[in-house]
Parts: structure tokens; sequence; C-alpha cells
């Protein structure tokens, strides 16, 4: 079944998007535990390509685990699988809920080419990828592993646009995705513009904090800083 989600749908204003791609899934992750938001990581999956680094607005797909009636039903033809794909929105990172199950692949070649053909900035799946090598020269993508088997293996295309669980975590149509070297981060789209301006700011004071280091003084008193270097920074700042 596809539902129809407006946030799905909903793009990243491009001075937003900038600043998102400026900020480090290590800073953004560390902003929204200040704000009581911790199980945010998309956790067990790696870039197909190092230093894989993608922004954008989720667009969700969810598999349930492979039972051969349903799969007649549900998984042949023009199923939910090939609709997602075929809906992507420039911009868009797919969000695949595989249950962590590796033992097939979640996509091959022909649906990665029209993910980039609909202008998709990347894939997330907690499944395989088949078809790897190809898949690794068209479209940044985050997966738990490689296998060589097609869906039907383990899974059934059940459903698009919906709240999924993807690497122990629940994403939501329209949740900002950010990937980088140190992995996938699920950002709410109401503080998006919040956290990744908290991240880029904390990003410039841990540039100036590491600088100091490098000079040889202590990281005590300084990481993190108290009233006298809190003071130094300001005056740099200033300057």
């Amino acid at each position: 079944m596809t539902t129809s989600t407006p946030a799905a749908s909903a793009g990243l204003p491009d001075a937003l998007r900038e600043k998102l791609e400026q900020a480090p899934t290590a800073g953004l992750s560390a902003q929204l535990r200040k704000r009581g938001i911790n199980n945010v990581t998309v956790d067990g999956v790696r870039p197909l390509v190092s230093g894989t680094r993608f922004v954008g607005p989720a667009r969700t797909l969810r598999f349930v685990p492979n039972r051969e009636d349903l799969f007649d039903a549900h998984g042949g033809g023009y199923n939910a699988q090939k609709r997602t794909f075929d809906a992507v929105l420039p911009g868009e990172v797919i969000v695949i809920e595989a249950r962590g199950e590796a033992g097939s692949g979640t996509l091959g070649d022909v649906l990665a080419l029209r993910a980039k053909v609909r202008g998709a900035s990347g894939i997330v799946t907690d499944g395989g990828v088949r078809d790897a090598e190809a898949v690794a020269g068209i479209l940044p993508v985050f997966s738990v592993g490689t296998h060589p088997a097609v869906l039907g293996r383990r899974h059934v295309p059940w459903e698009s646009d919906v709240a999924v669980a993807c690497g122990g975590t629940t994403v939501l149509p329209g949740d900002v995705i950010v990937a980088d070297a140190d992995g996938v981060v699920v950002v709410p789209r109401a503080l998006a513009e919040e956290v990744a301006d908290a991240a880029i700011a904390q990003e410039a004071e841990d540039a100036w904090v590491a600088d100091r280091v490098a000079e040889g003084n202590p990281v005590d008193g300084l990481f993190p800083m108290n009233a006298e270097w809190r003071e130094r920074y300001r005056a740099w700042q200033a300057q």
C-alpha cells in the first residue's frame, strides 16, 4: 500500500541544504542529543564508496519478510519498490527498511539508475545491494553489505511513504537524512535549521580549540572551555 504524505515531497530550501552539507553528522548527532533526541543514527550501514556524503529529505520504502503467497500478491509487477524509485523527487534520499537482513539485494543497478535519473541524492538501506560495483558508480548508497540474490529471497516490497525502521531508528517521510564518513543521521525536519546552525557554530569552536591544542596547550580547561578560554575565544571571534 502506498499512502500520500505531503512531507515526503517537501524539498529543502537551498540555504538549509547548504548548511546541512557543511554540518558533520557527529555534530548534528551531538546537537540533537542536547535537545533530548538520542536515537537518530542509522546503525550498521556503510557506504559503497568511501568518502560518500549526501543530504536530503527521506522518501521511505518498507519490506516485510518473504512469504511466498504474499510475494505472489505484492512482489511482482509494479510493486511498492518500483513505485518508490519512480516517484522519488530531486534531492530526496530513498530510505529502505529491510530489518538488517543482508541475505539478498534491496536494489540493483537498474533501480539505482532510475533514482539517479529522477535526481535522488542517495539511498540508505539496512539490507543488501546487488550489482554493487555498478551501483557504486551510479549513485551514493549506504547499506549493510552486498549480496547477489534478488530481493524475493528474503523480502516482500510492502509499502512506501510511511514510517520505517532503518538501522534501529525510526525514519518518517520528510525527515532530513545526512550521511558522511561517520555514518547516517536522521534529523527531524522541524529541528533541521536549528541543529545545523548549532553544529556549524560548534565545528568552528572545535577547530579553534584544536589549533590551541596543536600549539601545545593542555586540554584541561580548554576542552571544554573554562571561563578564561571562553573569553579568549570571544576575543578571537571579535577580531
